[in-house]
């Protein structure tokens, strides 16, 4: 969820450091051109004015993992990141709560054309029709509380004491819907919180821990978690604005279920490959049903809109996944069809299309090259 600084902080100067790279299984041979491309183009992104401290991307394929970073994941210290270190996923949260909501859906605890008006009482009745399916692949209509005046206001009045996760739609000033569900494309934090909501009212327990109960636990995630405050475990990526670390500025709890999910480089390339064996094949195939439409910010190359999860089609191929953004990160993880190869980058400062147009360009270009690597095709014409 992206959640603007500039408001409170100052854009500072960056430090530079160098490159690491950690192998799982060594791979004969030169590295191909495009990996090579990727690497000088995550040390050209850290080394820009206002580049990030560090730059992360982490591979898994067949024949085993790799980890590349340039930077430094604490200016104090001057240490190197690593695969380990746990980090905001911001919205990439997204992914993991339709993660929860389908694995129910492949359980029959919930079903995709179930509304908000059937899950969950007290709710403006102009949503009361809204579907899973539409919450899950922002055709809802209902507006995004995370642009209300109200939201924003009470955000930098009280940053690390979120309101209970129901209260965060209740920022909104207007709760009329934007459009006829179904009939536009419109991304919101909003439906996701509905999401988590839902998947509450069916299952009879918390999202946090259905969230552990049906992802993190079945795929080996064992760090990562959605908590409520702002600390990170040990050890961590710190995130910048500017010359500020603001790894603990804001509590996940004002993101939630939109947002606030932490994890590291190696469990967002484990989640993005392996989630799809939660679903019955059914509900993959309703999943991996497209639109028009793009994550925030864009993903790589040609963006389109599925279930809880984007498709990115790129000069080296196609892969499917979810990008975010939030106070000291940004984030991209993507994965293959059939899951067998992914990839997650990850940048420790807030890079949008609307704070650095050209340094945006710069970290997009290195998604597309991260799939390419990830791929290991060559450049269509």
């Amino acid at each position: 969820m992206a959640l603007s600084r500039r408001t409170v902080l100052k854009l500072g100067a960056l430090g530079t450091a160098g490159c690491t790279v950690l192998t799982g299984r060594a791979v004969a041979g030169e590295s191909p051109p495009v990996e090579r491309a990727l690497r000088e183009a995550m040390r050209e992104l850290q080394g820009a004015p206002g580049g990030p401290p560090a730059v992360t991307v982490a591979f898994r394929r067949s024949h085993g993992t790799a980890f590349h970073s340039v930077g430094v994941s604490d200016v104090a210290t001057g240490r190197k990141p690593r695969p380990d270190d746990h980090m905001r996923v911001a919205s990439v949260a997204k992914a993991f709560s339709a993660a929860t909501a389908l694995s129910l859906v492949s359980r029959r605890r919930l079903g995709l054309d179930d509304t908000v008006g059937r899950r969950l009482d007290g709710f403006p009745p102009q949503w009361s029709g809204v579907t899973l399916r539409q919450l899950l692949g922002h055709t809802s209509g209902i507006p995004d509380f995370s642009r209300s005046q109200r939201f924003r206001d009470a955000l930098l009045a009280s940053l690390q004491d979120p309101p209970p996760p129901r209260d965060l739609l209740g920022y909104l000033d207007d709760p009329g819907l934007l459009f006829t569900p179904g009939t536009r494309y419109a991304y919101s934090n909003s439906d996701n919180i509905l999401v988590a909501l839902m998947c509450e009212a069916a299952a009879g327990a918390r999202y946090e821990d259905l969230l552990r109960r049906h992802v993190t636990q079945p795929l080996g995630l064992h760090r990562t978690s959605l908590p409520r405050g702002s600390a990170l475990p040990e050890p961590h990526l710190h995130g910048y604005d500017g010359a500020e670390d603001v790894t603990r500025l804001v509590a996940a709890g004002w993101s939630w279920a939109s947002g606030g999910v932490v994890s590291t480089p190696a469990d967002l390339a484990r989640f993005i490959g392996g989630y799809r064996a939660l679903l019955h094949p059914a509900v993959r195939a309703a999943q991996l049903t497209f639109r028009p439409g793009g994550s925030e910010p864009p993903g790589p190359g040609v963006n389109a809109a599925g279930l809880g999860i984007f498709r990115y089609d790129t000069r080296y191929g196609r892969v499917y996944g979810h990008t975010g953004n939030t106070p000291g990160y940004t984030q991209f993880a993507a994965a293959t069809l059939d899951g067998r190869r992914a990839v997650a980058v990850s940048a420790t400062a807030q890079i949008t299309p609307d704070s650095d147009p050209a340094l945006f360009g710069r970290l997009r270009g290195i998604y597309e090259l991260a799939v390419g690597a990830l791929l290991h095709t060559s450049a269509r014409s």
